[in-house]
This record gives C-alpha cells, sequence and structure tokens, in this order.
C-alpha cells in the first residue's frame, strides 16, 4: 500500500452497478485510499464538465483528484487544476466521417460546449440528454457538426443494423481515426492515437509517479485486495 500512489477506475460496470449507483462498500474503499494519500480518480468516454459532478452525487468526501474524458481526449488535473485536451478530430475528418456513414440511417450527435448538438431529437437522444444531464440543441446542417476540432462523433442506430455497420467500418479502415462500437446501438469515431491509458501515462508524466506506480483497476475486489 505505501508504494500505490494512483488509482483510476473506469465507471460503467467496474465502479457502479447497472443503474450507475455507487455501491457503499464501493464507497468505502475509494475513501480509504484517499485517507492512506493515494490519488484517486475515473475514466469514461464522456466528457469531463459531466464526470466532475460525481464525486458529490456519489457522496464522497473529496473531488477527484484526476478525470480522464472522452476516452483520453480530456483530463483534468486537480491537483495543479489544469485541464488538457489530446488528438481531437480535424473538423475535416468530421465532415468525412459523416459521409463515410451516409449509407446508414442514424442519428448522429457531439458534446458541443456543454450541450449535445445532434441531427434531430428522438427517444434515444432524449435518454441520453437525461443521462449526461445536457440540452440537446439540433443541428441547422452538417456544417454545425465541424465548426471546430471535437474528441469524438457519435452515431445512434437501430440495433439491428449494427453488425452490417461494424463489418463496413472494419473493411474501410482509416490512417487518422477508428469507428468502434461502445454500445449495442451506439458506433463512435474517434482519433485512432488516443484512448484512456494515453492520459493516464501523461498524468504519470507530469506528476512524476513511475508508471509501475499507477494502477488501472477494473473490479471491486482488486481494490480491496491492495488495501489488505
Amino acid at each position: 500500500m505505501k508504494d500505490l500512489k494512483l488509482v483510476i477506475c473506469d465507471i460503467d460496470s467496474t465502479l457502479v452497478d447497472s443503474k450507475r449507483n455507487l455501491m457503499p462498500t464501493t464507497r468505502e474503499t475509494i475513501e480509504k485510499l484517499h485517507e492512506n494519500g493515494v490519488y484517486f480518480g475515473i475514466a469514461s468516454g464522456r466528457p469531463l464538465d459531466e464526470l466532475q459532478r460525481y464525486a458529490k452525487i456519489w457522496g464522497l468526501s473529496f473531488e477527484f483528484d484526476f478525470v480522464i474524458g472522452m476516452n483520453g481526449s480530456e483530463l483534468w488535473d486537480n491537483i495543479h487544476q489544469k485541464e488538457y485536451s489530446y488528438f481531437k478530430l480535424k473538423k475535416e475528418w468530421i465532415k468525412e466521417i459523416i459521409e463515410f456513414m451516409r449509407p446508414f440511417k442514424s442519428n448522429y450527435f457531439i458534446y458541443y460546449h456543454d450541450k449535445l448538438l445532434a441531427k434531430g431529437i428522438d427517444d434515444m437522444m432524449i435518454k441520453s440528454a437525461h443521462t449526461s444531464d445536457k440540452e440537446i440543441v439540433v443541428a441547422k446542417s452538417d456544417a454545425d457538426f465541424y465548426q471546430e476540432e471535437n474528441a469524438k462523433i457519435m452515431f445512434r442506430v437501430t440495433e439491428d443494423i449494427m453488425p452490417e455497420i461494424e463489418a463496413y467500418v472494419e473493411a474501410h479502415p482509416n490512417e487518422n481515426y477508428n469507428g468502434f462500437k461502445t454500445q449495442t446501438t451506439l458506433m463512435e469515431f474517434a482519433d485512432k492515437r488516443i484512448n484512456k491509458s494515453y492520459a493516464l501515462k501523461k498524468i504519470c508524466e507530469m506528476n512524476d509517479f513511475e508508471l509501475e506506480m499507477w494502477l488501472p483497476l477494473g473490479i471491486r475486489l482488486m481494490i480491496m485486495r491492495c488495501l489488505r
């Protein structure tokens, strides 16, 4: 325990249950890590502004030391009060991706200035807005999506066509970005260089942590073992 400096945990299917509730035993474990001087942070594909609220929602006595958002494209260092961004999709890439996905019926959207900028409003988009606590803004045209660089663009589709989309994406690899399924009805595109591990390494570099001293944990039992 004395050599453990940093714990970064994914959220869904890791820290929280299916209803996104933090279990009391997990909260207790996180508090023990903090009491023992271990830096604690979370990582997710969601934006920073949404993730930073979870410390209060979960009833923790402290703010997260580090928050990795947008699959590693965004990083908040609470120790030094600094925000960083890495490898966002270029504007022309976003335009290209929209055209690439044109053969499939979808409702595409991006996180844009604390809002959800979407092609249209449907039940799934309303659910996403509720989950993320964000207002939906309907794009006037596709050009709205590539006004500026963005960490990712997402395409909500019906579950029955997802296998066809996955095969289509796999058959047309791109040197700049990757397409990947994150839900049965959600395909995302992001710069192929970005991942949560990249942001983790940046945390270590900026805070003089040895790489072998950070520990990304995925299962609550693993966290419990490190406390014994």
